[in-house]
């Protein structure tokens, strides 16, 4: 989550208090710590996770009073934001009187319909849907340029779009569609717009094209990427607050559909989707978020490691600098692309608003 600290000045305008928050319900952006131990065998990320994760523990040490606070005049960009925890942030954060809430979601069909849902349960109008398929990169670019081109401000980015693709697959750009859409996309949409946490980061196999392909590792992969692009950006934007979080165990459709073993095996023990989204809406929204360090790791409302005890995914400088490295020269590399022939139905260049 990106929020803005002190004076704008030195922030592309279009920011504002921008909130990045890594997360979803989707198989999508489901935990960052993500199901790979669980397929590994590792107890203790299954072991913490009932202790930390489930539905019984969400909420207990809450202050009711964080969140009421006022959002007159704020706009709030979410991604992924017709389904799961997306639309349940959306649907939160629509609630609060005066602020405006910007959908980017790749179904129209599906996206036109959160909405209606989503402007009846909070009965705020000021709901705009986008249709962007963060999967491809050109097209985030495309609308990340319109947005600012159309909008004078941003105050809260949150990050929750993704996907986890089971078999190895690439997108239009050549790049492996789940680095492509839980890193790539959402980087290029912060990045340009300002100017698993049980996995230790692969700095030379970025989009996994070495051994085989097991998508709850990759996706995991990508979650640890999301960390450290989050501690990175911290570091190199003072003016915005930078957080990333980890929903709890969430019953999605989409871990339902990604997951299925794990969702049968845990139940009524997973949380309710607004239970998952509350920590995204309490870094979005509260002034007590506000105030803590930037490029922290959230949980529950609370900031805790951004690694499991004997878990081993600590990365060293060197291949944190080399990440960052090789998604500046996938950039580039894509940036250099000829023009692809636009989707008439998802160009990003006019997002649909409804």
């Amino acid at each position: 989550m990106l929020r803005r600290q002190g004076a704008a000045k030195r922030c592309n305008p279009v920011l504002g208090h921008v909130t990045l928050v890594w997360a979803d319900g989707d198989p999508q952006s489901w935990s960052a710590f993500s199901g790979s131990c669980l397929c590994t065998g590792t107890p203790v990320w299954f072991l913490n996770g009932i202790h930390q994760y489930t539905r019984l523990v969400a909420a207990k040490d809450f202050d009711t009073q964080d969140l009421d606070v006022s959002v007159v005049g704020r706009s709030f960009m979410i991604t992924g934001a017709n389904s799961g925890i997306g639309r349940a942030t959306a649907v939160a954060v629509a609630r609060k009187v005066g602020g405006t809430v910007h959908m980017v979601c790749r179904n129209k069909d599906r996206a036109e319909a959160a909405r209606e849902v989503i402007v009846n349960e909070s009965g705020n109008t000021e709901v705009y849907v986008h249709i962007v398929d963060m999967e491809e990169t050109r097209q985030v670019w495309e609308f990340a340029e319109a947005f600012k081109q159309q909008h004078r401000t941003l105050n809260v980015l949150i990050n929750n779009a993704g996907c986890m693709v089971h078999k190895r697959e690439t997108n239009a750009e050549g790049l492996e569609k789940n680095f492509a859409t839980n890193t790539m996309g959402e980087a290029s949409l912060f990045s340009y717009r300002c100017g698993m946490l049980v996995q230790k980061l692969r700095a030379d196999d970025l989009q996994s094209e070495k051994g085989f392909f097991d998508s709850v590792m990759v996706y995991a992969q990508n979650k640890r990427q999301q960390v450290v692009l989050t501690q990175h950006w911290a570091k190199a934007n003072p003016v915005i607050h930078f957080s990333v979080m980890h929903p709890g165990w969430v019953d999605t459709p989409a871990v339902s559909k990604s997951m299925p073993q794990f969702h049968r095996m845990m139940g009524e023990r997973l949380r309710r989707v607004e239970q998952g989204a509350d920590t995204v809406v309490w870094l979005a929204l509260s002034r007590a978020a506000a105030r803590t360090q930037s490029g922290q790791f959230f949980q529950d409302r609370r900031c805790v490691p951004t690694h499991l005890p004997l878990a081993w995914t600590h990365s060293p400088a060197e291949d944190i600098q080399a990440f960052i490295i090789q998604l500046d020269a996938l950039a580039a590399a894509i940036r250099s692309q000829p023009d692809a022939e636009p989707d008439a139905h998802t160009h990003p260049a006019t997002p649909e608003t409804l």
